[in-house]
């Protein structure tokens, strides 16, 4: 699978097309529109990676549910011991 590397490793000069408008306001209020695309576009890449995350997953998620759902937590009788201690 071909997934964008979870750290920054280099640069790349891109071509965005964005109304002038929000252009020219953002310079005015001092926002680096390349930080600000940048960070726009790494939380909709976060967000999509976890959606496709959750639909890989959701087999082994929904199993897990269900165990618990029939079994309880794994060391749920553990849990009072160790806030008392």
């Amino acid at each position: 699978m071909n997934r964008p590397s979870r750290s920054i490793t280099g640069r790349k000069p891109t071509n965005v097309t964005l109304p002038a408008n929000l252009v020219s306001e953002a310079k005015r209020l001092g926002i680096n529109v390349s930080q600000a695309c940048e960070a726009g576009l790494m939380g909709e890449v976060r967000k999509r990676l976890g959606e496709e995350w959750k639909r890989e997953n959701k087999e082994a998620i929904e199993s897990s549910n269900e165990y618990v759902r029939k079994h309880g937590l794994p060391l749920a009788r553990y849990r009072d011991r160790l806030w008392r201690s």
